[in-house]
């Protein structure tokens, strides 16, 4: 094999008719960032359902049952997995997919944060989406069950998919982690 001997400024530069375009295409990555900052805005609509949610469960809560108190915070814990999935992606997908945050050292710096990849967030979020999806079935089988199906308009079949797409979110989950572990040690295996 024949190897080409290095000058004493280093490996020959790129013609500069190929540099534009890597150029534009990595910098392409910014095109993300109002998508991010549109994550941001909903995150302002979440917290303004929260805070609506609150004030409605605070004003009523001598006039509401149990159950429609547990009703009510079902939803507040609904709004804040919701928004803690838009946290997930707007700071994952920016680090991950866009610009380091340069965090290190910051005493407000998410655990997460210093490992996640692409494929820790597609993991992170389906367990997100799994537990958005528990809150919404726990409810519908709490409301289902409270009312009577016919005059909460819940049928035997509308309930039966929603059962079935949150098995579906969980068998996706566990398809993701299983592919990821695969490359993973199929990673450290090539390393070695």
């Amino acid at each position: 094999m024949l190897v080409e001997p290095e000058t004493r400024t280093g490996p020959h530069p790129p013609s500069p008719r190929l540099r534009a375009l890597p150029m534009v295409i990595f910098g392409s990555r910014w095109l993300q960032l109002p998508l991010y900052l549109g994550l941001i805005i909903a995150q302002c609509v979440y917290i303004a359902l929260f805070v609506k949610e609150l004030w409605h469960l605070s004003w009523h809560a001598l006039d509401l049952t149990e159950q429609q108190i547990m009703m009510s915070v079902l939803a507040l814990i609904d709004v804040v997995m919701i928004s803690n999935l838009l946290v997930m992606v707007i700071v994952g997908g920016y680090e991950t997919f866009v610009s380091r945050l340069d965090l290190a050292g910051h005493p407000d710096e998410p655990e997460w944060l210093g490992h996640v990849n692409a494929s820790v967030l597609k993991i992170k979020l389906a367990m997100a989406i799994i537990g958005i999806s528990s809150i919404a079935l726990l409810r519908t089988f709490i409301e289902a069950g409270n009312l009577g199906s016919d005059r909460a308009g819940f049928t035997e079949k509308g309930v039966m998919w929603q059962v079935l797409i949150h098995i579906t979110f969980i068998a996706s989950a566990i398809g993701i982690a299983f592919v990821d572990k695969l490359s993973d040690s199929g990673a450290r295996r090539h390393a070695e």
